[in-house]
């Protein structure tokens, strides 16, 4: 597999991790007991850590992409598997 190729899927599953880690551990002002500061959304987290973000999603995106490796590597699955009608993917 060619770097550019594995950086780019690295970089998608970095994407896509954020989505699955930033609600984790997130906190409102309602959670909190605290009262809600005007102009704030009461769903507006009090304590936003974005280095802590940022390390859980490249940790959980470290553990997909190589997973993912590992797979693609070894051809634990391929599209093969994927053809229901039983004929080849490549024919006409």
């Amino acid at each position: 597999m060619h770097w550019a190729s594995m950086l780019a899927i690295y970089l998608l599953f970095w994407v896509m991790s954020a989505f699955v880690v930033m609600p984790f551990h997130v906190r409102t002002a309602a959670d909190t007991g605290e009262a809600v500061q005007k102009g704030n959304a009461e769903s507006a987290p009090v304590n936003f850590r974005p280095k802590r973000i940022l390390l859980w999603n490249t940790l959980v995106a470290t553990v997909l992409f190589i997973a993912y490796y590992i797979i693609y590597t070894q051809g634990l699955i391929s599209l093969e598997m994927f053809d229901m009608r039983g004929t080849a993917l490549n024919s006409q």
